[in-house]
């Protein structure tokens, strides 16, 4: 397997160079930029596997770059990095379409353990969506989910997920009708345990899901919210009580 080309973008040059370094002896291809002037050039020459972005840096900052990023139709994943005590930071690049955050200052080793989680993610399967069949779509509305190639159609047209949304609505969609807590899509979609930030975060990726699958239909929502116990996939996209 080639090593996993990752893009680390920080103005703290210690910081740059450390990561690079430990990344490196992981066994990944490490390349950095201080700032993100020389982003879409860097993309289009080499494009890496992963971007490591740091929140605050001068010029355009990194809760930018993502919401440009992914405004452009990019599911290159991307892992946040955050200085600030706030969790708003956090899930303010949740929202704008990251794929996970790492509050400074942190171990290299969370890293690299976040960036392979995330890698996961990005190119395998789940584990509930892994036992089906590689051409296996379920279908809702005008939505086709592709499940062995884990791609979300909208009318023929490819829809745009990150990874973490991806992981998520094929835990919701391989489950209808029943109701899932946050911990346990938290555990089955991106391998992690409960708490209170991850509630957030997995909130934060509902709401992104939400928005990408409005049919503009009335009263039609397909994720729909069990009040104090987590998210159900519903595929007619009606209101339980009236299903």
């Amino acid at each position: 397997m080639d090593a996993h080309k990752i893009l680390v973008i920080d103005d703290d040059a210690k910081l740059r160079d450390l990561l690079a370094r430990y990344l490196t002896q992981q066994g990944m291809t490490v390349e950095t930029l201080p700032d993100a002037r020389d982003l879409d050039r860097k993309l289009a020459r080499n494009r890496p596997d992963l971007i490591v972005l740091d929140v605050m840096m001068p010029g355009e900052d990194g809760l930018a770059v993502v919401r440009r990023l992914r405004a452009q139709g990019e599911s290159m994943p991307i892992i946040m990095l955050t200085a600030r005590g706030e969790d708003v930071d956090r899930i303010l690049g949740l929202e704008m379409g990251a794929d996970d955050y790492l509050p400074k200052p942190f171990n290299p080793r969370e890293l690299t353990a976040r960036i392979e989680a995330v890698l996961r993610r990005h190119h395998t399967t789940p584990a509930l969506v892994a036992r089906h069949e590689a051409d296996e779509a379920i279908t809702f509305g005008d939505f086709v989910l592709h499940l062995g190639r884990r791609e979300l159609a909208h009318g023929g047209r490819p829809v745009s997920l990150t990874s973490a949304e991806y992981a998520v609505l094929a835990v919701l969609a391989t489950h209808p009708r029943r109701p899932l807590t946050r911990e346990q899509l938290m555990e089955l979609a991106l391998g992690k345990g409960g708490g209170e930030s991850l509630d957030r975060s997995i909130d934060v990726h509902i709401s992104r899901l939400r928005r990408a699958l409005d049919s503009g239909e009335a009263g039609v929502r397909y994720i729909q919210t069990v009040w104090g116990y987590g998210y159900v996939f519903v595929p007619d996209g009606l209101p339980r009580d009236a299903a």
